[in-house]
């Protein structure tokens, strides 16, 4: 009995070194990657926040700081155009990424449901999320262009519109077209995502439904639906951090126009930090847009918490 015991404290105490070598091993292998993540992601966002309370100019002998406490923030929060920012980025996010869940789950119940050149499908519809966003945007400024746009001659041709339309140089329609140019390019992304959860829910559960007499339906909002929760939230969170970062699509597209009806809160901070040389007011711009981005996130995945499995605190 002594021997077993003493066999089995070895064991034990040699089961523990490789566990805790283990857990060694895993710190070094992670090391490298939370090293990237800190200088390129935790860093700038920590420096900007020391930025936006402070006064910064720029001298012959580099950045001089001078602390200023929340004046830059008072000074953002009292400009009109930073809540008009505010309201384009809401609105603008909000609408693009409902259409984009809703075409994104019908396409990708079209793709499932296909038995032949479903690959081929696959690649077609990914066509506008692989292109470059100023590629394409470059690509619809010439379809909206009121003088030689595509979409000026498709409509006179089919006698939709009588004269040319400046598509861009209006506030409704620069709005409108630049939704439709990010839906056109960002719904094959909801797509992948929804066509992934859609192939791991068991067919057993469609030959259940359709042995109980569910057409089509009652097979989508019984069976699919609750399957697919989880991933439309996690596509919809994932396009809720991506819009409310427009930049890219509206400086090409419109530059923040007419006027200022398109300039998003990134090109506004933009604008502030690069152009103006307004570091503080800039880095305040910065960290509002992250500050807004997380309530946009909690408040979306409080709004779908059984979407991710979570239960209610």
């Amino acid at each position: 009995m002594a021997m077993e015991a003493a066999s089995t404290g070895k064991k034990e105490r040699r089961s523990g070194i490789l566990q805790r070598t283990d857990v060694r091993a895993g710190w070094g292998l992670l090391t490298p990657a939370g090293i990237v993540i800190l200088a390129v992601t935790i860093f700038p966002i920590v420096y900007s926040l020391f930025m936006s309370f402070n006064n910064i100019q720029l001298t012959t002998n580099g950045f001089q700081f001078t602390f200023t406490g929340l004046q830059n923030y008072k000074d953002v929060y009292s400009a009109p155009l930073f809540w008009h920012s505010v309201g384009f980025t809401i609105y603008y996010s909000v609408i693009t990424v409902a259409v984009e869940l809703f075409f994104g789950l019908l396409i990708a119940l079209a793709i499932q449901n296909v038995e032949r050149l479903k690959s081929i499908s696959i690649i077609v519809m990914l066509i506008p999320w692989a292109l470059i966003t100023v590629i394409s945007a470059q690509m619809w400024g010439y379809i909206y262009n009121g003088v030689y746009g595509v979409l000026n001659a498709i409509l006179q041709g089919l006698h939709i519109i009588h004269t040319q339309v400046n598509w861009l140089g209006q506030p409704f329609t620069a709005v409108v077209s630049l939704m439709i140019a990010d839906i056109w390019k960002t719904t094959p992304f909801v797509v992948i995502i929804l066509l992934s959860g859609l192939q791991m829910i068991p067919k057993d559960y469609y030959e259940a439904a359709l042995i109980d007499g569910a057409n089509a339906w009652q097979s989508f909002w019984n069976v699919t639906f609750p399957q697919l929760r989880g991933s439309i939230a996690l596509a919809g969170l994932f396009r809720i951090l991506q819009a409310f970062g427009i930049f890219d699509l509206p400086f090409v597209l419109t530059q923040g126009g007419p006027g200022t009806t398109t300039t998003s809160l990134a090109m506004l901070g933009e604008e502030t930090l690069f152009t103006n040389l307004h570091f503080g007011l800039g880095a305040a711009v910065a960290i509002s847009t992250v500050i807004l981005i997380l309530g946009a996130c909690l408040i979306f995945l409080s709004a779908f918490r059984g979407m991710v499995g979570e239960e209610a605190q």
